[in-house]
């Protein structure tokens, strides 16, 4: 039997990047995925459809993830078309860099708003149900850098940094109803992102890593599959750090 056989998985901001990469392999385990991004577009689409072809049920929401009011909308419609949702990813995210100094208050509050906020949104407007189930997992997207920080982006760390303390919370708070709720933290994962980068920089990351190589974005879906499956039962208010021992 898969891993995930018969589930429902809701992972936001997945149309595209590791949140894709999330969905896919959830689907690969046997779950159903329901997934939202900002605008389901052609990607969102195409999305769709790969998973489908992995002979699951898969649909995008377009959903503003920062949205209280959009989400419990969406949620419910979710539990409409699936029946119930069993795991919950927090992955919607966004990063606007740059030095304290110059950081503007919008840049601020959009970072923590994608990133932070729209956890809470999902977490706020899932508990009910899962509490209802007595059971359910969930996945805070983190970062290394919501551990130990990076100059530069004050706003995506704090926003990071979050996201641990709230799954650390919630696992607190509704654990002897079954629900688990934990963190993965990447760190240097191989994305068109990290790919644009001059060379000396990719060497510069990649001499601080032990592993020497940067991490593949299955290395992340991996860990979710762990945590989102019962293989992870007793594992809850963790954070896997997924960076080839970047940050010890």
């Amino acid at each position: 039997m898969k891993l995930l056989e018969g589930k429902t998985a809701l992972i936001t901001g997945a149309a595209r990047g590791i949140g894709k990469a999330l969905a896919l392999r959830f689907a690969q385990e046997g779950a159903n995925i329901a997934f939202t991004d900002l605008v389901i577009d052609e990607n969102g689409k195409d999305t769709e459809k790969e998973i489908e072809a992995l002979g699951v049920k898969a649909k995008g929401y377009a959903s503003n993830a920062a949205d209280f009011n959009q989400t419990k909308e969406v949620v419910q419609q979710i539990v409409n078309d699936f029946g119930h949702i069993d795991i919950l990813v927090n992955n919607a995210g966004i990063t606007k860099d740059g030095l304290m100094l110059r950081m503007t208050e919008a840049q601020w509050d959009a970072v923590i708003a994608v990133n932070l906020k729209s956890a809470f949104n999902f977490i706020n407007a899932i508990l009910p149900l899962m509490m209802r189930q007595r059971s359910g997992s969930i996945i805070n997207m983190a970062s290394v850098v919501g551990v130990h920080g990076n100059a530069g982006q004050s706003n995506y760390a704090a926003s990071k940094a979050g996201l641990i303390a709230l799954a650390k919370s919630i696992a607190q708070e509704v654990g002897s109803r079954g629900i688990r709720a934990n963190a993965i933290a990447p760190g240097f994962i191989e994305t068109a992102m990290t790919a644009a980068l001059p060379d000396d920089v990719r060497a510069e990351w990649i001499k601080n890593i032990p592993l020497r190589r940067g991490g593949q974005v299955g290395d992340i879906a991996n860990v979710a599959v762990f945590l989102a499956s019962d293989m992870s039962s007793y594992v809850t208010g963790q954070v896997i750090q997924v960076d080839g021992g970047m940050n010890m």
